[in-house]
């Protein structure tokens, strides 16, 4: 569904913002790379039927290079999801180090962006729910949330 208006997102509180991905260097070598791929759906599928572990949602691009951008509740919820041996991550990211470790035929990445409460600002038009506009909540733009700086909280120019 498409919303036509101007729309801006907030998130209650603090929130982590996780891109994540990995490259295909070696296109041939599809018995490195698929694994990863696979491995990723494992953990999204686990993360969404267990929101108590803290994904509030994530959005995907995919070319030589798959990003995904994930909003978490909390860097807390984020890290013991990382390290939590009875989850999927930790298993990946062991076979992924005993499978692929430095040989260059996949590229693992990541960048944790921890954002404090109102420290943000995003708008959409003419946009489906999309990011933010998914993972929190949604309302048209009006009054000093027309610009960039009233969305932030600044004075407008």
């Amino acid at each position: 569904m498409i919303i036509k208006e101007r729309m801006t997102a907030t998130i209650e509180g603090d929130f982590v913002v996780l891109l994540i991905g990995m490259r295909i260097n070696q296109f041939w070598k599809i018995h490195r790379w698929l694994p990863v791929v696979m491995a990723m759906g494992r953990m999204l599928r686990e993360l969404y039927t267990r929101p108590e572990l803290g994904l509030l949602h994530h959005e995907m691009a995919i070319s030589r290079t798959f990003i995904l951008v994930q909003y978490w509740r909390s860097m807390d919820q984020l890290m013991a999801y990382a390290k939590n041996k009875d989850a999927e991550h930790l298993p990946a990211w062991r076979s992924f180090n005993r499978s692929v470790g430095s040989d260059g035929s996949v590229g693992i990445w990541h960048e944790t962006y921890a954002v404090s409460a109102g420290d943000y600002e995003n708008i959409y038009s003419n946009m489906p729910p999309f990011g933010m506009g998914k993972a929190g909540q949604l309302e048209k733009v009006a009054g000093r949330k027309e610009s960039a700086a009233g969305r932030l909280g600044q004075p407008n120019p």
